[in-house]
């Protein structure tokens, strides 16, 4: 109103002024411009004065109506413009308040706020904002509920609620309630009981307003502010979920006697023990009980209950009694024997009748480290999957080159010269350095798969033969199969490498003799399988089960038995390579693999393949084939890219000895040298991958452009996946991995050719 009032003297104001220019100009197209002006101006006044009486008599009839709505409320009501002055309010503001002559809302709730303009001026924001606000207040005469709401442009509602206080609830035992903030994200406080409200005085919205100092360290003696000003308290974490965390406010162990208060923390949810200063268990809550196990007991030394400490227990409990120990908190792993837990504890040094004992308060930790654990596995398996790949990039070179000259004196030797055997024992060791280079790209996971349906019977039946080899006449292996086993899609030698590791590990395990279970099933799972920190999506899968009755797997060894490495045997039984080999092909095949043990019973290995989706065939029509003669090598014009001289020299002897002309080039650069002379007629490409410069597609895809008829065969130390894309993208292109021996390069060649 006021508003719309000075908005009309302004204009008033406006017309005068220009009127008064209009009759002093000197010129007549002036004055007449001026005069129009000012009628213009008083006109927009007279409209401007009658709009805002009309919005005054409505907004009045708004305030009328919501005067008679709240007139009969029992609770307190105030309708007030949004500058605050009181327009109306019922009776039960004026029989509380005394309020009948108090023209604005602050002074009719002084007696109420000791400073109401702050709260009153918060909380109209909140309504402008959102249409309506509320909050709990605790003031001298108790909690009171003060909400608005927003009625049009310039008007607000107020209702003052006295609300009724609460008994607070009661622990059994001694009837004390312990004072809890329910904590979120951002150190929010999103919930405070009545005894936290007792002891601050008033709601806190956040932690930095309750603690002196941020962040909370559980179970260490911090500074809160209180009604009564600051004092020393021991919090409690305990998690709620969802990112929340209930904070429980402790009695301080700042030398006071605390023994009474002891039986309150056999109701705390959170792990506590009370130890002697030797070190051995003078009482603990039901909690720390849960947490520990059977083991718990009075008078068992705390060394005997958790370890990993890096010092012993009894250093740790002298340095925190005399006050030296720098370190709040420590992570322990706990003695159970039935499954893995790490704790987080605190000591704090109280006096109990004179004299000195420690309270340690725990918290579950397993799940942090089960994320570290994972986060350094994770590191650790990266970093040896790069130093495996490199290595074995530059193995691949040495063994193509040892293993393809050794074949290039084979080709001149037969069976009865004296240097064959010699030849031949040359070749089968670069073989097995090969497979050794093949395992590590295994469990590194970059290894060249070649994938292919199979069905787990016929895989299992050619393998029969060889597992029973390996299992001597010790052990029995006994094989079952579900009667309907669909396919699924693998690499049949790197699957069978899997099972012969696990037939192998089965076997050592039992020593003495006994039986090994290969079981073979098709499985549906409806809903996702979670375990081992892996979710399983749901679906069908054909599981291979290998059981064997050996010793078993410790607990604490169960979680280690796929890291690269590890291994329980004696030095030269293994070399902890056969399990993280298989982990790594199941995963790069797509699949699961899971590990069961009992001591004493033996172990089971799980592995999971996803079922393949066959599509019916379709039928087509039968086309007779003529029998393909022997392939037979013939001239051809091959450009070999290779920036190892050794691989190079063979390789362009193994080509030459088939009848091909070979061109050289030691880099990618070269090669393109070479092609600037347009006479020359090629008709493959073979190449490196990865080179010194330019890659080998790179230079590939800038020569076809001119050659778009040449054929290619890519020759690499890595596995086909590190650069599949690119090779893809490539037309007539093929693969051929390192280490290759001579006949495998040179029917590679004579295939693109034909």
């Amino acid at each position: 109103m006021s508003r719309s009032y000075g908005r009309v003297r302004i204009l008033i104001l406006l017309a005068f002024v220009v009127g008064i220019f209009a009759i002093v100009a000197p010129y007549n197209a002036a004055t007449l411009g001026l005069t129009a002006s000012a009628v213009a101006l008083f006109t927009a006044a007279v409209i401007t004065q009658f709009l805002s009486g009309l919005r005054n008599r409505k907004q009045s009839n708004v305030f009328d109506v919501v005067a008679d709505f709240i007139e009969k409320d029992t609770a307190p009501g105030i309708v007030a413009t949004g500058d605050g002055r009181v327009i109306s309010q019922n009776a039960a503001a004026k029989a509380q308040f005394k309020a009948a002559n108090r023209q604005t809302l602050a002074s009719v709730l002084d007696t109420q706020f000791a400073n109401p303009g702050g709260i009153l001026f918060r909380l109209q924001a909140r309504a402008t904002a959102n249409g309506a606000a509320r909050e709990d207040i605790l003031t001298r005469s108790g909690h009171i509920r003060l909400s608005v709401h927003e009625m049009g442009p310039d008007g607000y509602v107020w209702r003052i609620e006295q609300i009724a206080e609460r008994q607070a609830p009661r622990i059994s035992g001694d009837g004390v309630q312990l004072p809890m903030l329910m904590a979120g994200r951002g150190d929010v406080i999103l919930f405070m009981n009545d005894a936290a409200r007792l002891l601050m005085g008033t709601r806190v919205k956040s932690l930095d307003r309750v603690f002196t100092g941020l962040p909370v360290v559980p179970g260490v003696p911090i500074e809160i502010t209180t009604a009564e000003g600051p004092k020393m308290a021991l919090v409690a974490e305990v998690p709620a979920g969802a990112g929340r965390r209930a904070l429980y406010l402790l009695p301080a162990p700042d030398g006071q006697d605390v023994g009474k208060g002891w039986q309150v923390f056999q109701e705390l949810p959170v792990p506590m023990i009370k130890v002697a200063p030797d070190g051995a268990v003078l009482s603990f809550n039901r909690m720390a009980a849960k947490l520990i196990g059977v083991s718990l007991s009075t008078d068992v030394h705390l060394s005997q209950l958790m370890e990993g400490l890096g010092r012993s227990i009894s250093d740790w409990l002298s340095d925190t009694l005399a006050g030296r120990s720098v370190q709040k908190s420590e992570f322990l792993r706990l003695s159970r024997t039935d499954r893995e837990v790490f704790v987080q504890v605190t000591l704090n040094s109280i006096t109990e009748e004179g004299k000195q004992s420690l309270i340690a308060v725990l918290h579950d930790a397993t799940e942090l480290k089960s994320l570290e654990a994972q986060f350094v596995q994770s590191q650790k398996m990266q970093a040896i999957g790069q130093l495996a790949g490199g290595v074995a990039h530059d193995f691949n070179n040495l063994l193509t080159a040892i293993s393809g000259h050794c074949d290039l004196l084979l080709l001149r030797h037969d069976q009865g010269d004296p240097d064959y055997g010699d030849l031949v024992q040359i070749n089968q060791n670069a073989n097995r350095a090969a497979a050794l280079v093949g395992q590590l790209l295994a469990f590194s996971r970059k290894q060249t798969l070649r994938p292919e349906t199979l069905d787990m019977r016929d895989t299992l039946a050619d393998l029969t033969h060889l597992l029973n080899r390996l299992v001597g006449e010790k052990v029995t292996l006994t094989l079952s199969h579900d009667p309907v086993l669909k396919p699924i899609r693998a690499d049949k030698r790197q699957l069978e490498q899997v099972l012969m590791n696990l037939v192998v590990n089965a076997r050592d395990a039992m020593p003495a003799g006994g039986e090994i279970r290969i079981i073979t099933e098709c499985t549906t799972l409806t809903e996702p399988l979670v375990r081992d920190r892996v979710t399983v999506p749901a679906g069908q899968y054909v599981t291979v089960q290998v059981n064997d009755d050996g010793v078993g797997i410790p607990p604490d060894k169960l979680q280690k038995v796929f890291e690269p490495f590890f291994t329980t045997k004696r030095t030269g039984e293994g070399t902890g390579l056969g399990l993280s080999t298989a982990y790594g092909i199941v995963k790069q095949t797509g699949g699961f693999i899971f590990a069961d043990s009992t001591l004493g019973i033996g172990t089971s290995f799980t592995l999971y393949f996803q079922v393949l989706d066959v599509q019916p065939p379709e039928e087509k029509p039968v086309v007779v084939k003529t029998p393909r003669s022997a392939p037979k090598h013939a001239d051809g014009v091959i450009l070999l890219v290779e920036d190892e001289a050794p691989v190079r020299a063979f390789a362009s002897r193994a080509l030459r000895l088939r009848g091909y002309t070979v061109l050289e080039a030691d880099s990618a650069e070269a090669a393109l040298k070479t092609l600037e002379d347009e006479s020359l007629n090629i008709d493959v490409f073979v190449t490196d991958v990865v080179m010194p410069g330019m890659d080998g597609p790179s230079w590939v895809r800038e020569a076809l452009k001119d050659r778009p008829d040449v054929r290619v065969v890519f020759v690499s130390g890595y596995a086909e996946d590190s650069f599949g894309e690119e090779q893809t993208k490539i037309p007539n292109s093929v693969f051929l991995p390192k280490p290759f021996s001579l006949n495998d390069l040179t029917d590679t060649v004579h295939q693109q050719l034909h």
